[in-house]
């Protein structure tokens, strides 16, 4: 029940000592400003850290080989390793339960483009159609290649948005030709968008078939890319990922007759592995985020509490003559935990505030390559003020139940 007199004497309370309290609400103001900061940047690591996996599937594995750097079996290092389509089928076959997308990949660095008189230098890539799915790619208009194109081998290709820009400008790019290396036409049948951003916009994407044929490739690829089947336990879906890596790593390593620790010839990288650790640092941060929040809150609690001590103290022979008056003990807590909640409350969403509207104004200027966009979501708002009441309780539990205490004769005595 709503109680005026109540609330009248918790002002006055407040005017009387205006310094000591301010200076206390401060220090609470201060310590969920912090948290709501640090929770604020601790969610724009986060966003950053996702914004890297975007550029690619999170459940992304990619194979690639190079060069020995040990000898093995007899066999010399130094030794080129070079994957075909056969070793690509193969993989597919054997794995084909776990697959959820695939392609192999053929790539030139510095493939020259022209578009009437505009020309510029980009990484040619031959891709299967599932590529689109592994590179996150989102059409922005056409098609991506099929498998008509595939089959064809047909002289068609795929723009990144960027590229795009950089030769056809505001002028519409599908269904027109461009000349690749000076001598091959090839026909633009769609532009792409991708979360990587410029980088990953900057490249053409062939039938891979054709890119074997246009750069004199034979049978050979550069690396080879799947996603596998998400379960619906993120740490089964990890535990399967590793698995199949691991699998294929060895499949390598014996085609090739590669040394088990020589970590540069075989390179099986999985992104979804990758994304754990990463998430799992980003946890332990966040933890660490609140833990100094909650360190700074308890600070400012302690705070309160002194005050409410020390209120309590000085309105003895008040409290003394409410309970000779008949106050229960129940109303006489009641009455400091109801000062101390207001207290800590406001102060808290003071420096709620203050820290929600700093990350709005200043969080969309922060787009760092690992921090982007710190907010604090409503969900940990709410967390926030569930912690500012329990911290008020807190802090005026101690002084209530002293307060409680008071015996009315000894009160009365009190100067």
């Amino acid at each position: 029940m709503f109680n005026i007199e109540r609330w009248q004497e918790i002002f006055e309370t407040i005017r009387k000592n205006k310094l000591r309290t301010f200076l206390t609400s401060l220090s609470v103001a201060s310590g969920i400003f912090i948290l709501v900061i640090l929770l604020g940047f601790s969610s724009g690591i986060q966003n950053g850290v996702k914004s890297q996996f975007e550029s690619d599937a999170t459940n992304r594995i990619q194979v690639s080989t190079r060069v020995t750097t040990k000898g093995f079996k007899g066999l010399n290092p130094g030794r080129r390793l070079q994957m075909t389509n056969k070793d690509y089928e193969n993989l597919n076959q054997k794995y084909e339960d776990q697959i959820e997308y695939k392609t192999s990949l053929y790539n030139t660095w510095g493939g020259q483009i022209n578009y009437k008189e505009k020309q510029g230098s980009y990484r040619i890539e031959g891709a299967f159609p599932d590529q689109q799915f592994i590179e996150n790619a989102t059409l922005v208009s056409g098609r991506f290649i099929n498998n008509s194109d595939i089959d064809g081998s047909r002289k068609v290709g795929l723009l990144g948005y960027q590229m795009k820009q950089d030769l056809f400008g505001d002028e519409e790019a599908v269904g027109e030709t461009i000349i690749l290396n000076n001598n091959i036409n090839f026909t633009v049948v769609g532009v792409y968008t991708d979360p990587g951003g410029t980088r990953e916009e900057t490249r053409l994407f062939i039938p891979m078939t054709t890119a074997q044929k246009v750069f004199n490739a034979g049978e050979n690829i550069n690396r080879i890319a799947y996603t596998v089947k998400m379960s619906d336990s993120f740490d089964e879906a990890v535990a399967l990922s590793a698995a199949m890596s691991q699998s294929i790593d060895q499949d390598l390593r014996t085609r090739f007759s590669v040394a088990p620790d020589d970590r540069i010839a075989v390179r099986v990288n999985d992104t979804l592995e990758e994304a754990k650790k990463i998430y799992g640092l980003i946890d332990t941060i966040r933890a660490v985020f609140w833990f100094i929040g909650i360190g700074t809150i308890i600070a400012g609690v302690v705070g309160v509490g002194n005050i409410m001590l020390i209120i309590v103290k000085e309105r003895t022979k008040e409290i003394g003559i409410r309970k000779a008056l008949g106050a229960l003990p129940s109303e006489i807590i009641w009455m400091v935990l109801q000062e101390a909640i207001f207290i800590t409350s406001l102060a808290g969403l003071i420096g709620l505030f203050f820290g929600v509207g700093l990350l709005e104004l200043v969080g969309p200027q922060i787009e760092a390559d690992f921090i982007k966009y710190p907010k604090v979501d409503f969900v940990t708002s709410i967390t926030t003020v569930i912690i500012l009441i329990v911290a008020g309780a807190l802090a005026g539990f101690i002084p209530a139940r002293r307060a409680a205490n008071i015996k009315p004769i000894e009160a009365l005595r009190d100067e």
